[in-house]
């Protein structure tokens, strides 16, 4: 393969060490590193159990390819190829997973990422692993890389189509997604510059499109919140303008879960021994929780930022097209991850190819309806044939459906051309009072177990809609006749005095039935400034308020057991409070409720994302 890596298999027949041209059989992949075999339907599977091959740093990955059936006539080659990157604490996908992508006439290729697969296996881990095998959440110089190189080795075989490579997965694979689409037609090195994204045998590459699902785009946002993003500006970072907002609070159920998957499933560095993958202390670290003032804390955050959230990676370029989906009930990454990046990217560059689809999917607590899956991929199908082989033209923009309980029909899907214009009226109170967030808990913590994303009862779990002591509630007018359905991000603005730098306010929206019931409709954890004016956001959702029902928020010291109590909670002052629901429907006299949208509330330094209007 000129300046190929030699590849090494690891199975009991040997070496095989042909590879296929364009017009022979197709018997082995990677150099002969890797053999095929044809399946009943005609499609050719390549991998197994530990079929790996060497990566650029001498690591072994494991990897499995699928091919189209060989076509009656013509070469057998190349095709667009679709590389699907499994979630955290999977494996590599197989054959009948690939099917999706055989089945429309791709080529398709998965790994299991660093610290998985192979050296994930227990009770102990090749030693080949130990080398650097372990799990680097998602590095940009080495899980992105490793994707990239093995895409450029398919492109050199003659089994990938130059230009027509597109990246899809969900969760971590959508996290490694979203990182190609924003390299582009670049790869990171491990000294952090950029160079162009070529094949092992000098072919220049660029990514066609991505289809992230429920990816994130700020892994230090995701996983520990301060409330500094907010969806109608054009930059969002997780250190504010200035680089001086707080650490947030991390999602004590989400976060110790997933720790605790990569432990079972997974290989970590030994603590102490990669600065840079050092997941074991980073845990220990953040669960102890405040203050998050020291050096352990501020490299944390500065290796999360350079090389694992694919919001910060160099957007001098344009990213490659992009179709991004993420969940209203997913607690841990909700839509702020993607439209994020997409405001970001829209207001940089006009001709940016970049569309949203949101529905209730993804992690705990979203449904996962078919019928909304079905619609989802029937968009995302339809959006990679159009940048891989041309056909048709994709609906672009922003599409959503709703949150609906039980067996009954998500609404929609409705569609706008932006963001900005998916919500056309808004419904919103002012609080004057002065009212106090208490430092200790609330008492009745069967509330927030019901809400629990891990522990609780899913998206439509109820708990008593009534005000708890200790807690700031606020009450909206009952919904009219008809109701309206909530579109977007809940906003909070308002006059906030915190007594301690460790505080923070867990906010809630509910709905609360005639019977006095509630369903959590949306959640946000803001870590507040000292005093003054301030705003925050809830998470979007796509929710309908049924005639009668009261839209409430409460602001509490600790959404638990989903988030991690802060230490030094204190007493935090809130008055003077605007509540803004962002609503489908237009204002007008048969629905006195919805109102213009009112000004934007812009905080200093920020700027209004493209297509918003202050």
């Amino acid at each position: 393969m000129g300046k190929a890596r030699t590849a090494i298999v690891l199975a009991g027949a040997g070496l095989l060490l042909a590879a296929p041209g364009a017009h022979a059989e197709i018997t082995s992949v990677f150099d002969g590193a890797v053999p095929c075999e044809t399946r009943d339907d005609g499609t050719r599977f390549c991998g197994g159990d530990d079929t790996v091959v060497e990566t650029f740093d001498g690591q072994l990955i494991d990897v499995n390819v699928a091919l189209p059936p060989e076509p009656t006539s013509g070469p057998d080659g190349p095709f667009p190829l679709v590389m699907h990157f499994h979630g955290y604490g999977g494996t590599e996908l197989d054959a009948d997973e690939l099917a999706r992508w055989t089945d429309q006439g791709y080529a398709a290729f998965s790994m299991s990422d660093r610290g998985f697969g192979p050296c994930g296996a227990k009770p102990v881990p090749p030693a080949r692993c130990a080398t650097g095998g372990w799990i680097r959440l998602m590095d940009t110089r080495y899980e992105v890389r490793d994707a990239q190189l093995f895409a450029g080795m398919l492109v050199d075989e003659g089994l990938a189509k130059k230009g027509s490579i597109a990246a899809a997965g969900g969760s971590y694979g959508g996290g490694l997604s979203m990182a190609l689409a924003a390299l582009k037609n670049r790869t990171m090195l491990v000294d952090d510059s950029l160079v162009p994204w070529k094949s092992p045998e000098g072919r220049r590459l660029s990514l066609a499109a991505a289809i992230p699902e429920i990816p994130w785009t700020d892994l230090a946002n995701s996983l520990l919140p301060n409330g500094r993003t907010l969806d109608y500006v054009a930059d969002a970072p997780y250190l504010g303008i200035d680089g001086e907002a707080p650490i947030g609070v991390m999602k004590q159920t989400f976060v110790s879960g997933l720790y605790a998957s990569g432990a079972a499933s997974g290989f970590y560095a030994p603590p102490l021994f990669d600065p840079d993958a050092d997941l074991q202390t980073w845990f220990a670290r953040i669960n102890a929780g405040e203050p998050y003032d020291d050096a352990v804390v501020d490299d944390i955050v500065d290796e999360v930022i350079a090389h694992h959230s694919s919001y910060y990676i160099d957007h001098s370029i344009r990213p490659a097209p992009l179709l991004i989906s993420n969940g209203w009930t997913d607690d841990i990454f909700p839509p702020d991850e993607a439209i994020r990046f997409y405001n970001r990217t829209r207001s940089e560059y006009r001709r940016a190819d970049i569309s949203l689809f949101f529905l209730d999917y993804g992690h705990q607590r979203g449904q996962n309806k078919d019928a909304d899956i079905e619609l989802l991929h029937k968009h995302q199908d339809a959006f990679l044939a159009h940048h891989l082989t041309g056909a048709g033209k994709p609906r672009g923009g922003v599409t959503t459906l709703t949150q609906t309980c039980g067996d009954e029909a998500s609404a929609g899907p409705f569609h706008a051309r932006n963001w900005a214009r998916i919500a056309r009226g808004e419904v919103r109170g002012k609080f004057k009072p002065t009212q106090t967030i208490a430092p200790t808990v609330p008492g009745d913590l069967t509330r927030g177990q019901a809400y629990d994303p891990i522990s609780g009862g899913g998206a439509c779990a109820t708990a008593a809609g009534s005000d708890q002591a200790g807690a700031a509630s606020y009450r909206l007018d009952a919904a009219p006749a008809g109701g309206y359905t909530l579109m977007g991000s809940p906003t909070v603005i308002a006059k906030i005095t915190s007594a301690s730098p460790t505080s923070h306010v867990a906010a809630r929206l509910l709905d609360v039935d005639s019977g006095g019931d509630a369903t959590l409709v949306a959640r946000g954890t803001y870590r507040p400034e000292a005093s003054g004016k301030q705003v925050f956001q809830l998470h979007p959702n796509g929710y309908e308020f049924a005639e009668g029902h009261v839209p409430k928020l409460e602001l509490l010291p600790v959404d638990a057991p989903y988030g991690r109590a802060s230490n030094g909670q204190a007493t935090v002052e809130v008055e003077k409070l605007k509540l803004r629901l962002p609503v489908l429907e237009k204002p007008g006299k048969r629905r006195v409720t919805v109102r213009r949208p009112a000004k934007k509330f812009v905080p200093e330094g920020y700027e209004l994302a493209r297509g918003q209007k202050r």
